[in-house]
């Protein structure tokens, strides 16, 4: 049997397993859509559009059209994100404490979590403004602030993740992990939209940075490429596994710079306002305001290769 012949007759066999499987591990009716991801890559790409229009456009902005671009797409955007949020709020994919479960508006409740959203565009894009201007006078680097906006990651992650945490606050976590993911996927910053971080807030170079779920950042704080804002340990259940919902990361406060690699963990570790944690810094307890931690100089040993 070549394999052409082997195709027809076995691909139809393997279709159908993976279709069990997925029914019995992944679905199991709780679905945003097989595009799910897409939609919602699109949906953040128009509200970023709208946030700063022309930057994440493919074809330059008439200005005198300028504001109809960004109505329609924010129209079409937040019809198509309720249609999301709707379908998951009916699969449990949120947790819902308070409300009638039994009698809960689905259409009612999305629709008023997409006008909360939209309405915070005009604060959202306010803060942002001061992420620029954090990475414009924090980084020597830095020429204009356009170059901060058009170039830098920092911008990228964190602009996300502002979105993302509007969203985040309203107890719907799977769309918010799915844009802060795709944030992840461009820069390599890793933010969870649960986070909750000041404003003026820069992340210089970016790559490798992880800002864990329960982390609390306060504002003109900054922080340089692989620093690890994280969980020092997890309490389990009678079963061994994570327990879920409880405070795991540090919380970092006002004016702290934190250079890069150090790394910062525990739900009860607070680095007081107007620190400065060094590279390669190992924290698991909190330090006081105005403290600087640093490693002890290592001794290199220099070789002339004439000797």
């Amino acid at each position: 049997m070549n394999l052409n012949e082997w195709l027809n007759e076995e691909i139809p066999n393997v279709v159908l397993s993976l279709e069990q499987i997925n029914k019995q591990n992944l679905f199991n009716d709780r679905t945003i859509g097989f595009a799910g991801k897409e939609s919602i890559y699109k949906i953040l790409h128009h509200f970023r559009s709208a946030l700063f229009p022309g930057v994440h456009d493919k074809y330059p902005i008439e200005e005198s059209k300028v504001n109809i671009y960004i109505g329609n797409n924010l129209c079409a955007s937040a019809l198509e994100l309720r249609e999301l949020i709707e379908r998951v709020i009916v699969n449990n994919y949120e947790s819902i404490s308070e409300a009638d479960t039994s009698n809960a508006n689905y259409k009612d409740r999305a629709d008023e979590i997409v006008k909360n959203l939209i309405n915070s565009f005009p604060q959202i894009r306010k803060t942002i403004q001061t992420d620029i201007e954090a990475a414009y006078f924090g980084d020597p680097a830095a020429v204009t602030p356009e170059e901060i906006l058009l170039s830098y990651p920092s911008i990228e992650a964190v602009s996300i993740y502002r979105i993302a945490h509007e969203l985040y606050k309203t107890g719907l976590p799977i769309i918010p992990r799915i844009m802060s993911e795709y944030a992840h996927q461009l820069t390599g910053i890793d933010i969870h939209p649960g986070a909750k971080i000041g404003d003026n807030f820069f992340i210089d170079h970016g790559t490798g940075v992880v800002i864990g779920e329960t982390c609390t950042i306060g504002s003109n704080v900054k922080i340089y490429q692989g620093v690890t804002l994280g969980a020092k340990s997890f309490t389990l259940d009678g079963i061994g596994n994570p327990v879920k919902g409880i405070k795991r990361h540090p919380d970092i406060e006002d004016n702290v710079v934190i250079y890069a690699g150090a790394t910062v963990l525990g739900g009860n570790t607070v680095i007081g306002h107007n620190s400065i944690i060094g590279g390669n810094v190992w924290l698991t307890e909190s330090v006081p305001p105005n403290s600087k931690v640093y490693n002890v100089q290592p001794s290199p040993i220099i070789k002339n290769s004439g000797t």
